[in-house]
């Protein structure tokens, strides 16, 4: 999942990073026992009463590659067998490939052919709110989730299923019952640091220290061998989010780019720190120091490398990605590679703790509007999230042969290569912690990671606001071309004297219709203000 994830959010550049995916936890449910503790909240004998004589063929639109080595058809064809006899249905999965991912998944939400039942979706990265008001949801309440979904129904708290309503109809489902975070960072080799008597990166300015020690130290790799098409994140909104209490406003995209923030104390009033702080001249200069210090490459805006590999072959010192991917993938894999690399993680906005804990809809299930049999999907759904076997069978695989436990942990089977025997059914809208256990080869100290993270993590304060671009789409295509010609340069320090250069972007900025824009989504976020307020 985590590789799949990265493709996904290497499309964003001006972000607070978006999110991967991994997992944790352990334990067990059954279809009779969580409907009947729901008490007075539900109907313990509800789902008892569908009538489920009609077998029925249920469709799943989910985002990944599809895979090729038959394991995911194998594990769902034994997940199908415990769906038909209780509840009379199947599911498949479709797949939206990574490939241009972003119009084909709309395309499919469009398409309104009743061929797709399920459909896996985010508030953030996948825009839910915006497909909602498009018609692409069916609009749910309660007496239907209690009827047909009765364990998902009462487990989630009401507050939970609050941030899934407006208009007074629930939209979709949140995966609200598993912990993640998805906060990027920087990643850095341990022995080296320490080699150079650099202690731990706390702070931005740590990472120069780093770099320029690599550089002297290792001249066989690179400080950070990154590649900016392959890299759009850059540095800048670790900069930002590590010297202000800026948080990126969520479905304000301009291109591959979010340019738009609130401050944390007025989370109603748009702002753009390109374009209004001083801090994006400061980090224009830094970059522009370290371009000139050779910490990356001098043709970064075309080099297409693997950053990744490359650090795991020793060539780079650095990589960026998220939380979840240095517990569940960089530190276990450098542990193998590079022993004794004792890879570490600066998370964006460690010094000012400015972090966001992820979205309770960061992952979401809805049912298509055009679902012939929308009951039954739910009935699935309420299954594949909470019947232990079935979970196991559609996230993890079979036992055996996709997966093996050893002390509680997941494991493979020996010979087991995840390039090409992963079963990447891609489950993303209601994984569960008790469902999740560690994989043995996870870095093991994820729990402190999660525990200092959850001591001061704040609450994105804009979860319903969805902001409908229709009245400014020419000027976002016009300020979209204007970021793609000018952020890569300025992140890498490649765009001449960084204050001129940023002058030439924010004029560009106004040229193309910046000031429009700003002004409809401060003109939207008023009315959200108000409906909030209600």
């Amino acid at each position: 999942m985590n590789n799949a994830f990265k493709k996904a959010a290497s499309f964003v550049l001006a972000a607070a990073m978006s999110m991967s995916l991994a997992a944790c936890g352990g334990g067990s449910s059954s279809t009779g026992s969580a409907a009947g503790s729901a008490g007075s909240a539900t109907d313990s004998t509800a789902a008892k009463k569908v009538d489920t004589s009609e077998h029925v063929k249920l469709n799943m639109l989910v985002l990944g590659n599809k895979p090729t080595n038959g394991r995911m058809e194998a594990a769902i064809a034994e997940e199908n067998k415990l769906l038909t006899k209780k509840v009379n249905a199947e599911i498949s999965l479709q797949y939206i490939e990574w490939a241009d991912w972003q119009s084909k998944y709309q395309l499919a939400l469009s398409s309104g052919d009743g061929s797709v039942d399920l459909i896996v979706t985010a508030t953030d990265w996948l825009y839910a709110w915006q497909s909602a008001k498009k018609g692409a949801f069916l609009p749910l309440d309660e007496n239907m989730l209690s009827t047909y979904a009765p364990q998902t129904y009462a487990s989630v708290p009401k507050e939970d299923w609050k941030d899934c309503t407006k208009d007074g109809k629930i939209w979709f489902i949140p995966e609200d019952q598993y912990t993640q975070y998805t906060n990027h960072g920087f990643y850095y080799r341990g022995d080296w640091a320490k080699q150079a008597g650099i202690d731990k990166v706390t702070k931005f300015e740590d990472i120069e220290k780093y770099l320029a020690a690599v550089k002297k130290n290792h001249p066989d790799a690179v400080p950070w061998d990154v590649g900016a098409p392959n890299n759009l994140s850059g540095l800048y909104p670790g900069y930002i989010q590590s010297h202000t209490k800026d948080t990126v406003m969520l479905g304000t995209d301009v291109g591959n780019y979010q340019i738009f923030y609130y401050d944390n104390s007025n989370p109603y009033k748009a702002i753009c720190p390109i374009m209004d702080s001083n801090e994006f001249v400061d980090f224009a200069k830094l970059m522009k120091k370290w371009g000139d210090a050779g910490y990356w490459r001098s043709d970064v805006l075309n080099y297409q490398g693997d950053t990744t590999n490359l650090m795991y072959a020793g060539k780079s010192g650095a990589d960026q990605h998220h939380t979840q991917s240095y517990i569940t993938d960089r530190r276990p894999n450098m542990d193998a590679k590079q022993p004794g690399s004792n890879l570490q993680f600066y998370y964006w906005g460690m010094e000012n703790k400015n972090v966001n804990k992820d979205l309770d809809t960061h992952g979401a299930m809805a049912v298509s509007a055009t679902s012939k049999n929308p009951e039954r999907a739910l009935m699935v759904y309420d299954l594949i999230r909470n019947d232990k076997d079935i979970y196991y069978l559609h996230n993890h695989g079979i036992e055996g042969k996709d997966y093996v436990m050893k002390d509680g942990k997941l494991d493979h089977p020996t010979g087991w290569d995840a390039t090409k025997d992963a079963l990447d059914t891609n489950f993303w809208a209601g994984r569960m912690d008790k469902y999740e256990p560690d994989a043995t080869n996870w870095y093991s100290g994820k729990n402190e990671i999660y525990k200092e993270l959850s001591s001061f993590a704040g609450k994105y304060a804009l979860g319903k606001f969805a902001f409908t671009p229709d009245n400014v789409s020419s000027e976002i295509a016009a300020v979209a071309d204007v970021c793609n010609t000018y952020i890569p340069s300025i992140a890498y320090g490649k765009a001449g004297d960084p204050t001129e250069a940023v002058n030439k972007f924010r004029q560009a900025l106004k040229d193309a219709g910046y000031d429009k824009v700003l002004a409809e989504i401060q003109t939207q976020l008023d009315a959200e203000k108000t409906a909030d307020a209600k």
